[in-house]
């Protein structure tokens, strides 16, 4: 840097040096180490059903690249101008659809579509499908949830070069040059905003990923979340290998683990395919250890204090006490024991080196009288023992190895036939119920018929990933913004009812159909936005009746699924007792916000930020309520401020409401308001939600 400072001080003209210079620290400032990808200009969404108003950017519908800017409208024609040329010409607005770039701050609510509600426990959460760009879908999670979510569970595009996403609303493909770069912009974006919303003290993002970019997504993840620890396993999702063309067959794929604070995998009961996987294989029964060393520090001189001798009867059946600890040179060999009808026994190695044991005399003797030391088959003076450490007689008190009797040396016998063993699993999985064709393909085939959805993940393996990290948090809140076809809603659902948890799924995926599917309704003259065109979206077609037809136990035909969940007693036409409801992503006008227009729109985010219990409330009237006041969703809302003693008075009868909002200009009046309020949570409208999205943009 030192140099090319130098050579550009020699530089004459002054302009001139001056502009090279500070160019010249631009590209340091932007200079990276380890991964090096391209910052591709900010990627835009395309808001079909979203009102052209003045002063917002639009494309016209044939031409969606094409950026405008709409100056005034009159009549339903629009005077725009071009953002490159800036030309000026008028287009019908009924031609535009609204453009959201990113970066920009945008002020999003959630219109309800459908709804489900199978589970009328009051304190059950409701999960939510949000059809949206994941990109302003996770700007607004981060206002309703962050550093709240436990768990991120994402299956992004693999980016294997067929038509399979899309940036700045093209498919990327095998032929664009740019391709891994697009593909790393676009992760590094909604990465740094799932970011916000993990919970610093303890979650986990889960993603998978294939051999195209597993390096660059490690490298990525890395960088990004330097603080946190993570851990890359190999999955066998297709046992019988999907061919390569002059390569190796692909059985598996990678899944990254990036553990922030205090999270962990959990040690958890496991089928015998996992167990295959464990050194030493699986131990289902009280374990007994040797008493001698025999691994490190096993040697006399290593601990001389635990080479002491054991007196014992000499019919093998009773321990009857314990000696010093010779000191070296001291010929303890010609000892005689304190005992009539005994032998001496000093911790001999089997080559005859001497050894030492692995309790002292006084914890020794205290166990064995509590029935943890056994005496082995009598051998005289090679007579083995066992005991059982900490860990194993802990579950001995705790109830998991129940005694039933005590052998004739006093040892305790246990019942071990309802004990199941938790292990935590190596970082090779080769699992039979992860198999994606048997338990993906298969199984979506089942609920919705042949051809809706390709490559589905296994719901277990799925499962499998998210429990290792929720198994101990029954209320976990998870989120996955790359939804696809609703497994990971499908596998909390499971999550719950194998162990009566409340876990609560927040689901974001577009409404995109396949390019295939795009051409034919394009020839028949459909584009998006119309319903023929949305009815065919992921979210539509796909997320949604999985969704539903899993919690009624049912396929789309309405005909009961059949078989049981593997792993479970669990019947599929059973169902699951869960509540989802479905939203569609919109955009509100600021200043109708502030101004307080636009509160009936903002609802159902008030519903999901206070939890989303009960069922998602809806005003039938634009008319603004005093007060607005839901014991059964567990939140109220004051909307004229001189209420606020009446407000105050019923709340104090309404100990379930945990969460308030008061709109109110003033900063002094609502603390005061607030630290009146015996809730756990008070928001300050509208300015919380304006603050948040004015803030939080992409910079």
């Amino acid at each position: 840097m030192s140099a090319l400072s130098d050579l550009i001080s020699q530089i004459e003209n002054p302009d001139l040096r001056a502009r090279i210079q500070a160019e010249t620290d631009k590209l340091f400032k932007q200079k990276k180490f380890g991964l090096v990808f391209e910052d591709h200009l900010p990627e835009t969404t395309l808001l079909y059903g979203t009102p052209i108003r003045s002063g917002m950017t639009a494309a016209p519908q044939n031409d969606t690249k094409r950026l405008l800017t709409v100056l005034s409208i009159n009549d339903g024609e629009c005077i725009v101008a071009d953002n490159a040329t800036k030309q000026t010409f008028t287009i019908p607005a009924s031609d535009l659809v609204a453009v959201a770039q990113f970066g920009e701050p945008i002020y999003p609510s959630l219109t309800p579509i459908d709804s489900i509600y199978n589970n009328t426990d009051p304190d059950a959460p409701a999960h939510a499908l949000i059809q949206a760009d994941n990109y302003h879908a996770l700007q607004l999670l981060e206002y309703l949830y962050a550093e709240k979510v436990d768990c991120i569970y994402i299956d992004p595009p693999y980016n294997t070069g067929a038509r399979d996403w899309k940036y700045n609303n093209d498919y990327v493909d095998s032929s664009d040059t740019y391709r891994h770069s697009k593909w790393l912009s676009m992760m590094k974006k909604r990465l740094l905003l799932a970011k916000k919303l993990l919970n610093p003290a303890d979650s986990v993002m889960i993603v998978t990923i294939d051999e195209k970019e597993y390096l660059h997504l490690g490298c990525l993840l890395e960088e990004l979340f330097p603080e946190a620890r993570m851990q890359m396993i190999s999955s066998v999702i297709s046992p019988g290998g999907a061919s390569r063309l002059n390569a190796f067959n692909r059985t598996n794929e990678f899944v990254f683990f990036v553990m922030f604070g205090n999270s962990a995998p959990q040690a958890l009961p496991l089928s015998d395919d996992w167990k295959g996987n464990i050194k030493g294989g699986s131990r289902d029964t009280l374990r007994w250890r040797e008493l001698r060393r025999a691994s490190t520090n096993s040697r006399r001189i290593d601990r001389p204090n635990l080479f002491y001798p054991i007196y014992l009867s000499t019919d093998g059946k009773k321990i009857l006490g314990c000696g010093k600890s010779p000191s070296f040179g001291e010929d303890y060999q010609k000892w005689e024991s304190p005992f009539d009808n005994s032998i001496i026994i000093f911790p001999i190695r089997p080559n005859g080196e001497e050894g030492n044991w692995q309790l002292s005399q006084t914890k020794l003797i205290e166990m064995y009288q509590k029935g943890y030391v056994k005496i082995g088959n009598y051998r005289g003076v090679e007579t083995a023992f066992s005991y059982i450490a900490q860990g194993e007689q802990e579950k001995v008190e705790n109830g998991l190895f129940p005694i039933i009797g005590r052998r004739d040396d006093g040892s305790i016998i246990v019942d071990d036939s309802k004990y199941e063993a938790n292990y935590i699993p190596s970082t090779q999985w080769w699992i039979n119920s992860h198999d994606a064709t048997q338990n993906g393909t298969k199984l979506i085939n089942s609920i919705l018929g042949r051809g809706r959805f390709d490559f589905p993940k296994s719901l277990y393996a799925v499962h499998d990933a998210i429990r290792f990290f929720v198994a101990n948090k029954p209320n976990a809140l998870i989120v996955d913004f790359f939804a696809g076809s609703g497994t990971t809603a499908h596998a909390v659902n499971l999550l719950n009812a194998e162990d009566g948890g409340k876990r609560q799924c927040i689901m974001v995926t577009n409404n995109e159909v396949s390019a295939e599917e795009a051409k034919t309704l394009q020839q028949k003259g459909f584009q998006p936005g119309d319903p023929e065109w949305e009815r065919l979206g992921i979210a539509r077609y796909v997320t949604w009746p999985r969704t539903v037809c899993s919690i009624k136990g049912e396929d789309v035909n309405g005909n009961p699924l059949k078989g049981e969940y593997i792993g479970s007693e669990l019947k599929m036409s059973d169902g699951f007792k869960a509540n989802v409801v479905f939203f569609r992503l919109g955009f509100l006008n600021k200043t109708a916000v502030s101004l307080g227009r636009q509160f009936k729109e903002l609802l159902p985010l008030l519903w999901l930020k206070s939890g989303g219990k009960g069922k998602c409330p809806n005003l039938d009237t634009t008319e603004i309520p005093k007060m607005l006041i839901l014991p059964e969703n567990a939140f109220a809302v004051l909307c004229d401020e001189n209420y606020f003693a009446e407000f105050e008075q019923k709340l104090i009868h309404l100990p379930q409401i945990a969460t308030v909002f008061i709109i109110t200009d003033y900063e002094n009046g609502f603390k005061r308001m607030s630290q009146s309020l015996s809730v756990q949570n008070c928001y300050q409208l509208y300015r919380d939600y304006l603050d948040n999205f004015r803030i939080n943009v992409l910079t």
